[in-house]
């Protein structure tokens, strides 16, 4: 209760109408049994179309059970059929359990496991890799498709590669020793000296570069600067007019006034009276022209250009160090690299005798060039390097797997980043792709982290079923070698695969899944309805199945069991096999569906046109179909078989007259209105819940109730509780009876609640029991439609 000890206004969110009850969904059903391939032992994967199954699951191929028939399996896949009449009759939400027993009876090309498997694509030195499915079934015999992606690479690009990355290097020629550089161009001293050491000795070069300087007459000092006095002068072929103040002014005014104003040159005074004009440029291409001024000491024009070896110091390029080396004698040579745009000095000896280094001067660190010496290589055949680190030596490989990589010299023509992309088709022809995958442990994309054989995600291992299984430690050179060899694509196949053992109820087989095993997976998913096994009763050990099915829908209470009458058989047999059913929570239908084979070609006439279906996938679908057309309370019955083309065995009007008393549910042709369910009740004894529409709509009420009414739990047991549960439960049978779920022509007719002293005694509410009544009039189908007709005498007053 709210506590108010201060003085103040107190705003309370109180509520004066009931809760209320959602109704729960009834369609959503269960199957469970073998298939081709997919998850075991986990929650039950939920699948919303056929295509999704079969991405999952598997397609509609034969099963087999037996090392003798896995070159040609016979058995139906009933699972993957039903599966498809479910949603071709209106099904929409279905989770699927699989069953799989691992085979004992040993032979055959198989795994012990039921997995599909490589052979082994590496084996050497303890280390073994294959590739392996991650689910047994035969399914997943299919093949990996390994292709080398290759990405080019130079030293520039070569920083960005990820860790992990594979280099490969080929080279058939004997390479020079090679120092690479900065940038061009680069700005120099005059007198600056290269220092080279190749393995003819060492050898210099030294760069020269001298200003173009013009020199005045000599001038007074000050100098008298005349009204309109300009001097005119052209640096490097550009123009400039710069303005002298007039009146005296001193030399050394003179040239600092000209120094604020000249662009690229400078103006000195030389010897106390002469009057010094020169260019920033050093070298050859420095020009310079003053025109004549006499009252600056120029009577006439004058020109001078630049020295040196150079044409500009600020700008040394390639080209002109190329020059200067070659000029020495010197056996290098000097490039610009096309990738990187950098200096590139190489000796013109190539193999491994060839050396090459600059000594330790301020010209090496101006041209950007290493301290260390080059080397060449002789010729060699491919060579791989992996980057183990982000340090300058992190490449590291070679033909003794441990020589870093010499980033200082540029990578040969050709070389690139080696990937793989990995094309996965299973038997069915399902395609995943895997692109740009790293061949060491190191990188992002890992190959055996991309199809490792235990991923953190479920949903990563239902999109991917394969895996690589990797024993040991393998070096990424080897693993190419062993995915590729010589050649840039290959294709590997994995056998044996298979789909077990005919799966019985129960079993003490390591490894195995069977169907009791299943059905307890389906415990933790609360929201199923329906529950079926198609294709169990086909097996050798039915009886026990069905047993298995009927007592999951009892322990769960708000599911029902479909049940299947074995193929074959005829009415007197299938009443004999229904007398050992009595469950409400079951229904049980007769016969079996033909379909047309989807698996037949024309001109095979080894694969049959036609093959029989277990009923329950169709009449699962028209339980869905039913329930979102009309409602649960409508009995699944007089409702289109969709995709039948005949039933097993036809049911005339004599023989249903003895089936439907004893609750086997049958599959009818009627001309005119096609495959029907001609048949809506339970599999029980109990007149009281003798039609399939009462125990479900039943389940439905209960369900209902049970998950909207969780609140009440430790709630004061009181009146004002009662009240409200009256009023919660009423509200929500009201509804269901303006829908038209109840008989009756007003609420007291429909339903009752009754929550109160009547209901509960003292001893209740002192051990926490609170109890309410809850009656409803359900509607029951109408079975049997019976027209009395007579005859009447024609009267007279008519």
């Amino acid at each position: 209760m709210p506590e108010y000890l201060a003085p103040g206004v107190y705003v309370e969110e109180v509520s004066f109408r009931p809760k209320s009850i959602e109704g729960v969904g009834t369609s959503t059903t269960a199957f469970v049994g073998p298939t081709r391939k997919g998850p075991l032992a986990e929650t039950p994967v939920l699948v919303t179309s056929f295509g999704e199954f079969e991405r999952i699951y598997g397609g509609l191929e034969n099963l087999s059970f037996s090392a003798s028939t896995d070159t040609d399996p016979a058995t139906t896949n009933h699972m993957a059929h039903a599966v498809r009449a479910f949603f071709d009759n209106g099904g929409s939400r279905l989770y699927i359990a699989r069953t799989f027993v691992p085979r004992t009876d040993g032979g055959g090309a198989v795994s012990s496991d039921g997995k599909a498997r490589s052979d082994l694509v590496v084996d050497s030195g303890g280390v073994q890799v294959r590739f392996t499915a991650r689910m047994p079934g035969s399914g997943l015999n299919g093949r990996i498709t390994v292709t080398e992606k290759t990405v080019p690479v130079t030293l520039a690009t070569l920083p960005k590669a990820p860790l992990g990355s594979l280099l490969r290097i080929r080279s058939t020629q004997p390479q020079a020793a090679v120092l690479m550089g900065g940038a061009p161009p680069f700005r120099l001293e005059d007198g600056d000296q290269l220092s080279l050491t190749t393995s003819a000795g060492p050898g210099d070069i030294t760069f020269d570069g001298n200003a173009a300087e013009v020199q005045s007459d000599s001038l007074a000092d000050p100098v008298a600067i005349p009204a309109d006095t300009v001097l005119r002068v052209t640096i490097g072929g550009t123009a400039q007019s710069i303005p002298i103040p007039e009146g005296n002014i001193t030399l050394s005014d003179l040239a600092a006034h000209i120094n604020t104003r000249i662009r690229r040159g400078y103006a000195r005074i030389e010897g106390g009276d002469r009057l010094v004009l020169g260019t920033d440029a050093r070298g050859t291409a420095a020009s310079l022209n003053v025109a004549a001024s006499p009252a600056l000491g120029f009577p006439d024009e004058r020109s001078a250009s630049g020295t040196g070896n150079v044409p500009s110091l600020d700008a040394v390029t390639p080209e002109e160090i190329d020059g200067l080396l070659q000029a020495a004698g010197i056996p290098v040579r000097a490039t610009t690299d096309p990738a990187t745009g950098r200096l590139v000095l190489s000796t013109t000896e190539t193999g491994e005798s060839a050396r090459l280094q600059a000594a330790d001067t301020s010209v090496r660190t101006a041209l950007g060039l290493p301290a260390e010496e080059a080397r060449g290589r002789a010729a060699q055949g491919t060579l791989y390097y992996v980057k183990r680190s982000r340090q300058s030596d992190g490449w590291v490989g070679g033909a003794d797997r441990a020589t870093p990589l010499n980033t200082a010299t540029p990578l040969p023509a050709g070389s690139v980043l080696v990937l793989l992309n990995l094309e996965a088709r299973d038997a069915d022809n399902n395609v995943r792709l895997y692109e740009d995958v790293g061949l060491s442990p190191l990188h992002p994309r890992w190959l055996g982290a991309v199809l490792a054989p235990a991923p953190t995600r479920r949903s990563e291992a239902l999109q991917n079923p394969y895996a690589v299984d990797i024993q040991g430690d393998v070096h990424p050179f080897d693993l190419r070698q062993g995915l590729l060899g010589s050649a840039s694509t290959r294709t590997i196949a994995l056998t044996g695969g298979n789909d077990g053992a005919e799966p019985p109820e129960s079993t003490t087989v390591e490894g195995a899944v069977a169907y009791a095993d299943a059905l307890r997976l389906l415990e933790d998913v609360e929201d199923v309805a329906i529950v079926a096994a198609p294709g169990y009763s086909a097996l050798s050990r039915y009886a026990g199945i069905q047993q298995a099915l009927i007592t999951h829908a009892e322990n769960m209470k708000y599911r029902i069991a479909v049940l299947d009458s074995p193929p074959g058989v005829d009415p007197q047999e299938v009443r004999e096999i229904r007398g050992a059913i009595d469950s409400s929570y079951a229904a049980y239908y007769y016969p079996w569906v033909m379909v047309s084979n989807p698996l037949a070609r024309p001109g095979n006439d080894r694969i049959p046109q036609e093959i029989a279906l277990p009923p329950s996938g169709f009449v699962t679908g028209i339980y869905a179909r039913s329930d979102v057309q009309r409602g649960v309370w409508k009995a699944p019955a007089n409702e289109v078989v969709r995709g039948a083309v005949r039933l097993e065995r036809d049911i005339n009007q004599a023989q249903q007259q003895v089936l439907n008393p004893l609750g086997i549910n049958c599959l009818r042709f009627f001309p005119g209105r096609g495959y029907r369910v001609w048949g809506a009740r339970t599999a029980s004894s109990d007149p009281e819940w003798k039609y399939v529409n009462v125990r479900r709509y039943f389940i439905f009420l209960e369900h209902s109730i049970d998950r909207s009414t969780q609140w009440v739990v430790f709630e004061p047991n009181g009146e004002r509780l009662w009240s409200n549960v009256r009023a919660t439960v009423s509200a929500f049978l009201y509804n269901q009876w303006v829908s038209g779920a109840l008989l009756g022509s007003s609420p007291e007719e429909a339903y009752f609640v009754r929550c109160d002293r009547s209901t509960m005694t003292q001893d209740d509410l002192d051990n926490g029991r609170l109890i309410c009544l809850v009656g409803v009039a359900v509607l029951k189908p109408a079975e049997f439609v019976i027209f009395r007709i007579g005859q009447k005498t024609a009267d007279a007053r008519e």
